[in-house]
């Protein structure tokens, strides 16, 4: 926790003050050790969304800490299931999920760590329809850090390369998280981060399906997953061509 507090922590909080989310998340994205990069990516996001849904400072520095904690719990989980290249069968599933429950164990017994931080290694499976792990609880029982984490583990989870299938493409997960904000995730802190993320896609170039270039010059308030985009002489809406979406964002 000591060289926690004096070195990772300090480089996360100074790299969410840049607020470059794409220019971070691109240096999130090598494909080197994903399990200890997604750990410090969480902690970034976390960190932004907390400031988005402006926390108080100390309670952005406690969710600092648990989001880059959250999956503490997998050091206790064998590396042949963490870095397996398919699918886990159902008893490497069911020993991957006690990853929870070792991680509450972890920070709870942990000096320097509270109850809630523990909770969020515990909870940040936990869905808002009681259909997460490790107890299938609902909404009002998952905590509010717990749901902040839950969002940005989802996000960044879906947007990175894995040993078991490439990244998903920027406009199918955020499309698949707003679906999902009404049953499995926390409605409100899903909207904030998205609509957050959208505007900070303005001005910036970005790929589209059909592997046009182009840049986004509006973020439509009907509709903010799907904006106006610049190509040479075109302005493309991409409410009204619903058969093109973003693949990704070129960080400037």
């Amino acid at each position: 926790m000591i060289e926690l507090r004096n070195e990772v922590i300090p480089f996360i909080q100074q790299v969410s003050e840049k607020n470059d989310f794409f220019g971070i998340l691109a240096a999130l994205q090598p494909k080197d050790d994903y399990t200890y990069r997604h750990n410090v990516a969480v902690g970034i996001l976390s960190t932004l969304l907390g400031k988005w849904l402006k926390l108080k400072p100390e309670e952005l520095g406690m969710l600092t800490i648990a989001a880059t904690l959250h999956d503490i719990g997998k050091i206790m989980i064998p590396s042949e299931i963490l870095t397996k290249a398919g699918p886990l069968d159902e008893e490497e599933m069911a020993l991957m999920r006690k990853h929870t429950t070792y991680g509450y164990e972890l920070i709870r017994d942990t000096v320097g760590t509270n109850h809630q931080q523990a909770l969020v290694a515990l909870q940040h499976h936990e869905r808002m329809d009681g259909s997460g792990y490790p107890f299938g609880v609902l909404g009002h029982r998952i905590t509010d850090f717990s749901k902040i984490v839950a969002v940005t583990d989802i996000f960044h989870a879906m947007t990175s390369e894995r040993f078991y299938r490439p990244a998903a493409p920027l406009y199918e997960v955020l499309r698949q998280m707003e679906d999902n904000a009404f049953g499995k995730l926390d409605p409100y802190i899903c909207s904030v981060f998205i609509n957050k993320l959208m505007q900070s896609m303005l001005g910036n170039d970005v790929e589209l399906t059909d592997g046009r270039i182009g840049k986004i010059i509006l973020i439509l308030a009907h509709d903010p997953l799907r904006p106006l985009v610049n190509i040479e002489e075109d302005f493309i809406d991409l409410s009204r061509h619903r058969d093109l979406g973003i693949v990704r964002v070129i960080p400037q």
